[in-house]
Parts: structure tokens; C-alpha cells; sequence
């Protein structure tokens, strides 16, 4: 198979896997975000591999991307950009400690908690979503395959239909893009 093929068969998969997204899923994380933003709420979003740069991208487009004159601005962290926490906690106790330790240093009731995980498996997002419903606050996750275990800890759950970590990963960028300009066109 050439180049050209084999890239028109991955943006033909991407492009049935993102018709196949829920919409009403959406426009609840959209509300969910903004209604975190204008009560003055963090939001924490975190990921592994892939999914902790979206979560890094996530971060940035919400904390400068969305800032609309005349309305609050997010109070938003991406747990895996602290190198020296993520490390610290993964080398002293376990990796699967590394997003709930630092939540449980600064997450308050009613507080977002965003989920990035292709698998919705992953022990460490499992962990902090544990932590963060028993703190009262409001989870969100982003995911693919059948939404793993996340699916049942999230409030809210974005399941892209793929089986594809790629194109799983792919879509979450989009669908993080889409509600970043969503809420900064909205208000």
C-alpha cells in the first residue's frame, strides 16, 4: 500500500470515529466548564503518554485560548507539566499515586477533574477520579474503546467509538479544541 492510500484509509477511520461522537456529551462538558469557570472553581485536568499532552494543550487552550473580555478566567492546572510532583510521588511511592497525591493537596468541593485516558483503564487516572468523587467534585473523562473503568467514576463521559489509541487520541484534540472555542465564542 502507498502513502497515499494508507492516509486516506486513517483520515477515512478518524472521520467515521468523529461522526460517531456524542454530542449531547459535549455540550454537558462545554456547561460543566463554563459553569466551573464563572463560580471561581479549578479545573484539573490530567493524562499518560499522548493524553498528557492533551491535557498540557487543554490547559493552555482553556487558560489563555478562552479568555473572554468582561468574564472570569479558568483556574486551570495540568497535572502531568509538574515534572518534579509527577516524579517525586512516582519514585517514593507508586505511579499510580502521581494524580492523586497532587490532587489531594488542592482539590475543594466542586471542582472539575478532567480525565484524558484512551484505554479509561489507566490505575492512576482511576485513582484520582476515586479521590475526586469522594471530595465532591465533578469528574469528567475523555476515552475510547468501551470507556474502560472511567466510565463508571465519571459524571460526565466522552467515549470516542474506536479501537484505535491513535485516532482516539486524535479525536480527544479535537473534541478539547472544539469546546475550548465553543466556550470562548459563547460568552
Amino acid at each position: 500500500m502507498d502513502g497515499e492510500t494508507y492516509l486516506n484509509r486513517y483520515v477515512e477511520g478518524l472521520k467515521s470515529n468523529l461522526d460517531g461522537i456524542p454530542r449531547e456529551k459535549f455540550s454537558e462538558i462545554a456547561e460543566a466548564l463554563a459553569k466551573a469557570r464563572d463560580k471561581g472553581k479549578r479545573v484539573y485536568v490530567m493524562g499518560n503518554g499522548g493524553s498528557a499532552s492533551t491535557a498540557s494543550h487543554m490547559a493552555c487552550d482553556l487558560g489563555k485560548g478562552a479568555i473572554t473580555p468582561g468574564k472570569k478566567r479558568f483556574k486551570v492546572v495540568s497535572l502531568p507539566d509538574n515534572t518534579a510532583s509527577l516524579t517525586a510521588w512516582a519514585n517514593d511511592t507508586s505511579y499510580d499515586n502521581v494524580f492523586s497525591e497532587q490532587l489531594d493537596n488542592l482539590l475543594e468541593e466542586g471542582d472539575l477533574v478532567i480525565a484524558i485516558s484512551g484505554s479509561g483503564n489507566s490505575p492512576n487516572i482511576l485513582k484520582a477520579l476515586e479521590l475526586a468523587r469522594k471530595r465532591k467534585a465533578k469528574t469528567i473523562g475523555l476515552t475510547g474503546y468501551d470507556g474502560g473503568r472511567m466510565k463508571q467514576l465519571c459524571d460526565i463521559c466522552l467515549i470516542v467509538p474506536s479501537d484505535s489509541m491513535q485516532k482516539i487520541e486524535d479525536a480527544h484534540l479535537i473534541v478539547e479544541h472544539a469546546l475550548s472555542m465553543y466556550i470562548n465564542e459563547r460568552s
